[in-house]
């Protein structure tokens, strides 16, 4: 059976990271384990747990070897707590995802540990499919009237995590070819005409996993990526923005990964940008040289970033 697409670039960016010494990470470790709450969530710069945060916490963490048992269990016990309040594909992947990491990480089995966890899959599973559209994307709300690019991948590797069947794979193939614009890159939504390098990354590890990537894709995503490059080394959310972001750069290099592109000297440049731009001596890294503070979501980035860099 496939590794499904997610745990697959979780187990290769863990790979490439433990070619450096864990005490390499070690304040970044304690950066992340100072957001986690007495509840056994992990908050965003400010405010109480969120479910966001906390799968890019447990997602770093099990980068670093920093998702340990005990920490695992307070996050089930979390997420215990927040299953039924969990809706839509952004909160539906982090809290499956996450408790995918607490299982792997010794914890219990959060997905599989009731018939009362199956019939709260089931009815998700059903509002997901609610959210199909007639133009072949997923949208982002029930009141959305278009399909959205990234909520498509959302709910493709949803399905694709825990192996449920996805009937409607050659629409939403036809979908996200639709929203590719003659610059290379692929847009959100379909009045937008800019591509934007995040749906870009996010309609290329859809099409990866559907085998529906071609040579004219490879081509047209490569010289959209040589664009969205920037001087400062990132890369940018879209041409229009002239200096790159962890988010940006993670997704572009991920992008990269999915359709076999040498890194170049987007990796060398890429690197850089993170270490000698990104990085807080006392632990965590901040989104963009512009920002003030690190960040529990651009920290799983930044180290993302090294790990394909490696």
């Amino acid at each position: 059976m496939p590794v499904p697409y997610l745990i697959d670039l979780a187990q290769h960016l863990q790979a490439q990271l433990q070619q450096t010494p864990l005490d390499r990470w070690e304040r970044h470790r304690q950066f992340l384990m100072a957001h986690q709450c007495a509840d056994g969530g992990f908050r965003g710069r400010e405010g109480d747990s969120d479910l966001y945060y906390t799968g890019f916490a447990i997602r770093a963490l099990g980068l670093i070897g920093g998702l340990d048992p005990h920490v695992a269990e307070g996050v089930a016990q979390y997420l215990r707590g927040n299953r039924t309040e969990t809706q839509g594909p952004v909160d539906l992947l982090n809290w499956i995802s996450c408790a995918l990491a607490v299982q792997l990480a010794g914890g219990p089995d959060l997905l599989g540990d009731s018939a009362q966890a199956e019939r709260w899959l089931d009815a998700v599973f059903s509002q997901l499919s609610a959210l199909h559209r007639p133009d072949g994307g997923f949208a982002k709300s029930p009141e959305g009237k278009l399909g959205s690019t990234y909520q498509t991948f959302l709910t493709v590797m949803t399905h694709d995590l825990l192996g449920r069947p996805l009937p409607q794979r050659e629409a939403i193939i036809e979908f996200l070819f639709d929203r590719q614009r003659d610059d290379g890159g692929f847009v959100e939504i379909a009045p937008m005409r800019r591509s934007g390098t995040n749906p870009t990354a996010a309609a290329v590890g859809t099409l990866k996993l559907f085998g529906a990537v071609d040579t004219a894709l490879i081509a047209d995503v490569r010289d959209f990526l040589k664009d969205v490059h920037q001087d400062d080394g990132g890369v940018a959310a879209n041409t229009r923005i002239p200096f790159g972001d962890a988010l940006s750069t993670f997704t572009a290099l991920n992008a990269m990964r999915d359709l076999e592109l040498d890194y170049g000297g987007l990796r060398f440049s890429a690197r850089d940008f993170v270490l000698q731009g990104l990085e807080f001596p006392t632990g965590g890294f901040r989104a963009a040289l512009w920002d003030e503070q690190a960040d529990v979501e651009y920290t799983y980035y930044a180290l993302g970033i090294l790990a394909f860099t490696a």
